[in-house]
C-alpha cells in the first residue's frame, strides 16, 4: 500500500481516538487500544501496561476533567512496515478540581496494523518543557 495512504489512516485514527476521549466518549477508547498496549504519561509514576490499565488512566482523567478544547498541533507520521509512529504538539484547556488548566504539550503514539486496521500499541506525552 502507498506510504502517503497509509500515513493519511495513521493520522486520521489517532485524531478519531483523541476525539473519544477529549469528546465525551471515552468508552470507545476500548476500540482503539491494542491488547498489549503500554503507555509513559505525565501523571502516573508507573508504566502502564496492557489495554485495561492504559483505558483506566484515560477513563480516570476524562471522567474528573471537563475539557474545553484539544488540538493537535503540527503532526507527523512516520511509517515502518506494518508500523506508524505518529508525532504532534497538542493545545487543551480543561477544568479540574475547580480550577481552569490550559496545557501545551507534545505526544507520540506507536500504531501497529493487523488484520487490515491500526491499533495504539504505546503512547508517551507529556506537558511541554519550560524555555
Amino acid at each position: 500500500m502507498n506510504a502517503g495512504i497509509l500515513e493519511t489512516e495513521a493520522l486520521a485514527f489517532v485524531k478519531t481516538l483523541n476525539e473519544a476521549w477529549t469528546k465525551g466518549n471515552v468508552d470507545r477508547l476500548q476500540d482503539y487500544f491494542h491488547p498489549d498496549m503500554v503507555a509513559v504519561t505525565a501523571t502516573d509514576r508507573n508504566i502502564l501496561y496492557g489495554k485495561d490499565a492504559c483505558f483506566a488512566a484515560w477513563h480516570n482523567f476524562a471522567s474528573n476533567a471537563a475539557i474545553h478544547h484539544w488540538t493537535e498541533v503540527d503532526p507527523k507520521v512516520r511509517i515502518f512496515g506494518n508500523t506508524a509512529i505518529v508525532t504532534y504538539y497538542f493545545d487543551m484547556s480543561f477544568d479540574m478540581q475547580g480550577q481552569t488548566v490550559n496545557l501545551n504539550g507534545r505526544d507520540m503514539f506507536v500504531l501497529v496494523k493487523e488484520d487490515g486496521r491500526w491499533w495504539a500499541v504505546a503512547d508517551q506525552f507529556s506537558d511541554m518543557p519550560a524555555g
